[in-house]
């Protein structure tokens, strides 16, 4: 029993990191909303987290035990940063120094609607995952009680 509350803890405790850094990168993203030059040249290009899945360490015994239980305990990581390839919007302003010789201005793939959209859902896993975690708490206090 301790195991499993101790490995729920870092189930939540994973899932809340993923989210951070997802949060991060809406973050980021809304930031440079307006960012027409960035120092690769162009305009910035929105990023999104990739999430995987972890599968529990591979010993004998989590191989074994997974194969008498229905349900497997998998965590989650932010795997890597992917850049959206979504084009460009293109806006027309010839004073922009950015502006080509039409007057035309590639701005971000960036909806500042989406990414907030993106955050409250990040902010809303995230705060699952704490609410799971302090459940995982309680009832681990609650065991060592029984104990005394």
């Amino acid at each position: 029993m301790p195991n499993d509350l101790l490995s729920s803890m870092s189930i939540s405790a994973a899932g809340m990191s993923a989210q951070r850094t997802r949060m991060d990168i809406v973050a980021e993203n809304i930031a440079n909303a307006e960012s027409t030059r960035t120092k690769t040249g162009g305009p910035y290009r929105r990023r999104q987290v990739v999430f995987q899945a972890i599968a529990p360490e591979q010993k004998f015994s989590n191989i074994f035990n997974s194969a008498f239980q229905s349900n497997s305990q998998q965590s989650v990581k932010a795997a890597y940063i992917a850049q959206d390839k979504k084009p460009f919007r293109e806006v027309y302003d010839p004073s922009h120094p950015d502006a080509n010789a039409r007057g035309l201005v590639k701005m971000p793939n960036v909806n500042p609607v989406e990414e907030m959209v993106d955050m409250n859902a990040a902010s809303r896993s995230f705060e699952a995952n704490v609410t799971t975690l302090e459940a995982s708490k309680r009832m681990f206090l609650k065991s060592l009680e029984l104990l005394r």
